[in-house]
């Protein structure tokens, strides 16, 4: 089949068009942005990438099937060459996942406000590690496979996906996982979040009760059993449902959780069995990723007991870019990117930051990106959270012609809600000159953090580049 991608180059739209041409089928695609890592990516699968939105791009390959990305919308050229010829059939890309990935294999669906790449990754990993040749589609860039964030794997094996509650596309406004039909889904936890399309947090509850429903009664529910958010959520008496996390009551327990100079180790325990997991990754909530994800292997390879899988794999699990990624450091200065861009995930990674870097003061850089960042709704939750850092530094909002201005967010206000440490700046060139002359007169330990889902001018490449220098 021909298959062409309207916005290729998104992370999961691109790894999708990998995957749909290793099984076989034709595959080009357009984008405006065409970066780094996913343009190298796309040209070593032999997927080509057309520049622009130019309906020629269409008639020139022909296509059967067309796959139109959640990022586009009506009067785009390509869409609206396609809707007015009406010759092939066009589709959503989770639908396409669907059927055509997905189809009858097991799924393994991790879904979650926080943490939902680290423990796909996680969860593809177990399974490789446990012989399972599982097939993945991870919204990141993971360390640990040479196949990236995309794997085929054998068709007659599981299949792990980040379920992520953003809609579908312009014409299905449904949360992309509920085309996954989860065997195994794993929920990490509930926050509001996404705040230009659902309106407030019973929303987001809304579209996670869907989810739940359509799960299979031969299938499971693993879910965070600190989080009340899902605690508040209607009982499943369709299927089973566990619950993993600190709680005493938790059907998977984490304990004696210790952070260490250069990572963390816990114990996990269920149905009596005990297991001890020492390893690279930091914070509470790592932990609990990494139970989430044995949970979730456990299930899919059909074991009876959620802790069946071996775990030893864990000391060598890398990871996945930008999440607590450090890409400097030198004598008394770390450097560090992560993709941080809601509140408590800002807050659990200070916390993190703070336990592994014992003495080290902390100064932290945000970039207000995403759709809700830029908005006024985590204002207050966001200066709360940069309170944790010594220093914090406010970028320039990104786009913020967009956002109506009662519902933009002010960055002065962030940073006089935040303290007199927390600076506001229009420039993200005048942030790094300011960080850069406060780091050269502070003589003590100092890590250095740069939150964004974005590029942020790449002004963390910059600092880093010159510290190594």
């Amino acid at each position: 089949m021909r298959i062409y991608f309207i916005g290729i180059c998104g992370t999961i739209m691109g790894n999708s068009a990998i995957l749909m041409k290793r099984l076989g089928h034709e595959v080009c695609g357009s984008d405006t942005g065409i970066y780094e890592p996913m343009k190298s990516a796309l040209a070593s699968a032999g997927v080509e990438c057309l520049q622009g939105w130019n309906p020629d791009n269409i008639k020139g390959f022909s296509p059967e099937l067309i796959v139109v990305g959640n990022a586009i919308s009506r009067m785009n050229p390509e869409l609206e060459f396609a809707l007015a010829d009406g010759s092939c059939e066009m589709t959503s890309l989770p639908q396409a996942i669907s059927s055509r990935l997905i189809g009858r294999r097991k799924s393994l669906v991790v879904s979650g406000t926080h943490g939902k790449t680290t423990t796909t990754s996680l969860a593809a990993f177990i399974l490789r590690a446990n012989g399972v040749d599982a097939g993945w589609l991870i919204g990141g860039v993971p360390q640990d496979f040479p196949e990236g964030g995309a794997n085929l794997g054998a068709l007659s094996a599981p299949f792990v996906i980040e379920g992520d509650e953003y809609d579908s596309a312009y014409f299905d406004k449904r949360s992309k996982f509920i085309h996954y039909k989860p065997r195994v889904l794993i929920i990490n936890n509930i926050e509001f979040d996404h705040a230009d399309i659902f309106r407030d947090l019973e929303d987001v509850k809304r579209t996670f009760t869907h989810v739940r429903r359509i799960v299979s009664p031969l299938g499971l529910i693993i879910e965070n059993a600190d989080d009340a958010n899902i605690a508040s959520l209607e009982p499943t008496p369709w299927t089973r449902r566990v619950r993993v996390g600190f709680a005493p009551d938790a059907d998977l327990r984490i304990k004696d959780f210790e952070q260490l100079p250069d990572g963390s180790s816990f114990t996990l325990e269920c149905g009596g069995l005990s297991k001890r997991v020492e390893w690279a990754q930091t914070g509470r909530y790592n932990a609990r990723n990494a139970a989430m994800a044995a949970a979730g292997a456990a299930a899919v390879m059909g074991l009876d007991n959620l802790l069946g899988a071996d775990l030893s794999c864990l000391k060598d699990f890398k990871g996945v870019k930008r999440r607590q990624q450090v890409i400097a450091k030198k004598e008394g200065l770390v450097v560090i990117e992560d993709f941080g861009h809601h509140p408590t995930a800002i807050s659990l990674t200070l916390d993190a930051l703070r336990e592994r870097f014992k003495g080290s003061r902390i100064f932290a850089a945000f970039e207000p990106r995403s759709n809700t960042a830029r908005t006024n709704v985590f204002e207050g939750e966001f200066a709360s959270a940069l309170k944790k850092a010594d220093r914090a530094y406010v970028g320039k909002l990104s786009n913020a012609g967009k956002i109506p201005p009662s519902r933009r967010m002010d960055t002065s206000a962030l940073a006089a809600l935040s303290g007199v440490h927390c600076r506001a700046f229009d420039d993200n060139m005048e942030l790094l000159n300011a960080l850069k002359a406060d780091v050269a007169v502070d003589e003590s330990a100092k890590v250095v953090v740069f939150f964004s889902n974005g590029n942020f001018d790449s002004i963390h490449r910059i600092f880093a580049r010159e510290i190594s220098s």
